[in-house]
């Protein structure tokens, strides 16, 4: 039979080493574990926020380094950069520059090609490269200086005749190949740019007795503004600076005379 509310309760006192112990709360654990967690998520927002800017620019800094060509490494030297490349020649010469410090090198860049060439060993064609890359003032005096300097005794040294014939047999190489240029004291009227040049000269062949080899020099090209164009007025030429020559073997004579027949030159601007 059930005992009613008015039956006295019977209480069972346990020893004092016996009393359970109490469990903690679930509420008392939860906002801990809230705090923990909130912890966490604003820890992960701080990284996400500093790996999202690492690398982007001070909007605040304005150096030089800001407005640099992109993709320029540290120390590398100046990228390649420029203009487009002119489209008029004449008498297979680019020419129509812009006016601009850029444009005077362009313009370097491909004289340097011309007068480095094979065709400055023949008097006519000499003659017309001259008359198409030289400031009209400074023509006579560059015409007579680069004649006396491709003489017939020039020609002899390099094995070809008086006109740049190779033997029978045998195909002539010079060729001017600019690494980069570098312009000083420019103005509107007038610069001086210096090219860093490579070149290929030689008698390829089987039987050539002077084969085709590698030189470095610096051409270093004095330009002036005629009102349409950067025309030449003055040259000097210097060694080097030349890279340590690579342990590589040479190619055999008839592979470097189907490159130089089968691959042509370039038309350069910066």
């Amino acid at each position: 039979m059930p005992l009613s509310d008015d039956q006295p309760h019977t209480r069972t006192r346990l020893p004092v080493a016996e009393q359970p112990t109490p469990q903690p709360s679930l509420r008392q654990s939860r906002p801990l574990r809230t705090l923990l967690t909130i912890l966490v998520v604003v820890t992960l927002l701080v990284v996400a926020i500093a790996i999202a800017n690492r690398g982007k620019p001070d909007p605040g800094s304005g150096t030089s380094a800001d407005h640099a060509t992109p993709g320029a490494p540290t120390g590398a030297g100046p990228a390649p950069s420029g203009d487009q490349p002119v489209t008029t020649t004449a008498n297979g010469i680019p020419t129509g520059y812009p006016h601009t410090d850029q444009g005077a090198q362009s313009a370097a860049a491909n004289y340097a090609v011309a007068i480095g060439s094979a065709d400055m060993f023949r008097t006519d064609s000499r003659h017309t490269i001259v008359a198409t890359i030289a400031d009209p003032g400074a023509a006579p005096g560059l015409q007579t200086r680069l004649d006396q300097g491709f003489s017939p005794e020039t020609a002899a040294r390099f094995g070809v005749d008086a006109q740049g014939r190779p033997p029978k047999g045998l195909t002539f190489v010079s060729r001017t190949i600019p690494v980069g240029t570098k312009s000083n004291g420019y103005n509107e009227d007038g610069v001086k740019v210096e090219v860093w040049c490579t070149g290929l000269f030689g008698l390829a062949g089987e039987s050539s007795v002077k084969p085709v080899s590698q030189e470095w020099f610096t051409l270093t090209l004095s330009l002036r503004w005629t009102g349409t164009d950067w025309k030449l007025t003055d040259f000097s030429r210097v060694s080097g600076p030349a890279p340590v020559p690579p342990d590589q073997q040479a190619a055999t004579a008839e592979e470097i005379t189907g490159a130089v027949q089968q691959f042509g030159g370039f038309r350069y601007a910066r």
